[in-house]
């Protein structure tokens, strides 16, 4: 018996030898949206380089704080490694009480409840600090209250502590996917300003495998890079946009993996969407429509050599003549058509320096105010000028649909309203159930009168928010693929939707062309195997990657982020058989639900076999064409032979403009 004894002893001693721990300082929580930088000095680890054998492995603390979710909390190791430990959680409850993160707990802090006390997963993994660095030195808590002038709080503790059977980080080898490596050089990408930083992207084309130790053959040089988005900056995984620069920090127009070249240039994180593909699953549609949509291509990403997951490398939206090809708009262009285009403007979050107040309200709304953002020319280069033609244009527009002629071909909203792309965007948007495309990231753009002068609806935006259930209100609550985006103002939104939709939808001229082009995408693109067509194929490719992004980032089977309704699958691919099983309730309610009647046909819509149609007739403002194939030239003659109007050659659509022909 004395020797087991004795052995016990010496087992608890060689444990307990391994285990260190090391206290923090401490003190109150600024709110006025400052960083605050506490520090833990580690000294005398019994092994310095952190690795499983021995690392770090808890982070206990205790805060007060009376709205935990305004709180952003970040560990940095010796080494420059951030991890988020939470951030946006636990919403207007009180308090962290002995709250421990480790990376072998079974609930992750997303699911938890204030005041958080016990033991939780933190949003990134632990395991990423035990990279071989020296964990002797200065650590560092880094708390923002992101939401200044509100609520106060206090950092009472915070402990760290070092053991065995640490976790290591998620290291990216090799990939189907291109490999994107950003370095920092010692700086933190902020919101705003960007810092100048170094990118590296190498890939070997679709089906080859890259190598982490392949030359950068896409891009070697210099880029500025900041945080981007709202509610996705608040995520663990963060978005970015970026421009790619020369040396001495210019613009420099370049190609990205295929992509037209630009400057401009967005990383679009996917910690919302774990299929990986609600954005361009979207941007894929409306492309197919015949719209401009941004581009993309998919790559996972390692910032200072630390894995991120998997990224959308993606165009961003701005005007280009290869993005979205309108007028470019110079300061001096002051009067006469130069003046009339063109212009992107959006619904959007806003402030009183880059937008300006309709002065008409929802139909169903009155007391809802609704602004404008100017995106192109923005808010600093617009000329007074320019801002008061836009405005007053949208003030016409909007004084022609609201007005009781507002039907009329003429002088009703067609005179202003390019229909068949509102047409799309609101299929597009429907069929996602999206509500952020009626309330926010909800654009607009008008080409010079020269060039059809339209205000046409898009492109289509921001889509993490869609395609699935969601607690936010009944409309998008509904599990039975019922309800309409464009109602959000019925959901007493962030940000009001200036509910056009509601309005076009009593014009039954609109309602039966909004009939007649769903059926016909129905027959097509939207054909359900078609979409799945879509969707499987970026399963496939995504089947390598996605089982390291969800090691990095453990989501799988936690409602994270959208705070979603229903079951909550633990692999990838019972995601995609969820995100397969939503669309076919969403598609089955808007086949019986859609507005309108189709009078293309004797039979009243139009049939899969149909080589070429044209609607509606009689025609009012314009017509519309659609063929199978495309359509090499479409003219109009009037009734003394004269052509009076063609078609673009080559496309599978096309409209002709008729607000300038004679009726008859």
């Amino acid at each position: 018996m004395k020797k087991t004894w004795l052995l016990f002893v010496l087992i608890h001693f060689w444990f307990g030898a391994f285990s260190q721990s090391f206290n923090g300082s401490f003190g109150p929580i600024s709110d006025d949206g400052a960083a605050n930088l506490y520090t833990a000095t580690v000294i005398g680890l019994t092994q310095p380089n952190l690795d499983s054998a021995h690392g770090l492995v808890k982070v206990c603390l205790n805060i007060t704080h009376t709205y935990d979710s305004d709180l952003d909390v970040q560990l940095i190791a010796p080494d420059g490694t951030a991890l988020t430990l939470f951030s946006g959680v636990g919403g207007n409850g009180h308090d962290f009480t002995n709250t421990c993160l480790e990376d072998s707990s079974a609930g992750n802090i997303i699911n938890g409840t204030a005041p958080f006390t016990g033991s939780f997963m933190a949003m990134d993994l632990l395991g990423n600090v035990n990279n071989n660095q020296d964990g002797n030195g200065t650590w560092t808590l880094r708390i923002q209250d992101v939401y200044p002038g509100a609520d106060t709080g206090e950092l009472l503790d915070w402990t760290l502590s070092f053991g065995p059977h640490a976790g290591t980080p998620v290291f990216l080898d090799s990939t189907n996917l291109p490999i994107v490596k950003i370095q920092t050089n010692g700086q933190s990408i902020l919101n705003e300003p960007k810092i100048t930083a170094n990118l590296k992207i190498s890939d070997k084309g679709l089906g080859l495998m890259n190598y982490r130790t392949d030359p950068a053959n896409v891009y070697n040089g210099f880029i500025g890079i900041e945080i981007r988005g709202s509610s996705s900056a608040s995520f663990p995984q963060k978005p970015f946009g970026f421009e790619t620069r020369t040396v001495a920090g210019s613009n420099l127009d370049v190609s990205l993996l295929t992509m037209p070249a630009e400057n401009d240039w967005i990383f679009l994180s996917t910690y919302n969407d774990k299929t990986f593909m609600r954005n361009s699953l979207a941007y894929h549609l409306f492309r197919n429509m015949g719209h401009y949509a941004p581009r993309s291509r998919f790559c996972e990403i390692e910032i200072n050599n630390l894995y991120k997951g998997v990224y959308l490398l993606m165009e961003k939206l701005k005007r280009d003549n290869n993005r979205l090809n309108i007028a470019k708009l110079d300061t001096n262009e002051n009067t006469g058509d130069d003046l009339t285009g063109g212009y992107i403007i959006k619904v959007d979050y806003h402030d009183e320096s880059n937008s300006w107040l309709s002065s008409f309200s929802p139909i169903d709304y009155p007391t809802f105010p609704v602004y404008y953002v100017y995106e192109y020319p923005d808010a600093q280069t617009i000329t007074p000028a320019q801002k008061n033609y836009i405005q007053g244009f949208m003030n016409s527009l909007e004084s022609s649909l609201y007005g009781p002629d507002f039907r009329n071909p003429l002088t009703g909203y067609r005179a202003f309203l390019d229909v068949p792309s509102f047409i799309d965007y609101l299929i597009v948007n429907e069929l996602a159930r999206n509500n952020d495309g009626f309330k926010k990231s909800y654009y607009f753009h008008k080409d010079k009168n020269s060039n059809g002068g339209l205000l046409k609806s898009g492109p289509v935006w921001d889509f993490d928010w869609a395609w699935k259930n969601i607690d936010e209100c009944p409309i998008f609550a509904s599990t039975n693929g019922s309800g309409w985006a464009y109602n959000v103002n019925n959901c007493n939104p962030d940000n009001n939707s200036p509910g056009w939709m509601k309005r076009l939808i009593q014009d039954t001229t609109f309602t039966n062309e909004l009939k007649c082009r769903y059926t016909y995408l129905r027959n097509t693109i939207l054909d359900t195997n078609a979409i799945f067509h879509y969707v499987d194929s970026v399963q496939s490719l995504m089947q390598m990657a996605q089982q390291r992004h969800f090691r990095k980032w453990a989501i799988l089977g936690i409602n994270s982020g959208t705070p979603e309704i229903g079951e909550q699958p633990t692999t990838y691919d019972g995601e995609i058989l969820k995100f397969k099983s939503w669309i076919r309730r969403r598609i089955k309610w808007l086949d019986v639900n859609m507005p309108g009647r189709c009078l293309i046909s004797q039979n009243e819509a139009p049939i899969k076999d149909a080589l070429f149609r044209y609607f509606p007739n009689p025609a009012g403002s314009e017509l519309f064409l659609e063929s199978e194939l495309p359509i090499v030239r479409a003219q109009l003659f009037s009734t003394d032979g004269k052509e009076i109007r063609q078609t673009e050659p080559g496309k599978n659509h096309g409209i002709l403009n008729l607000s300038n022909v004679t009726p008859g």
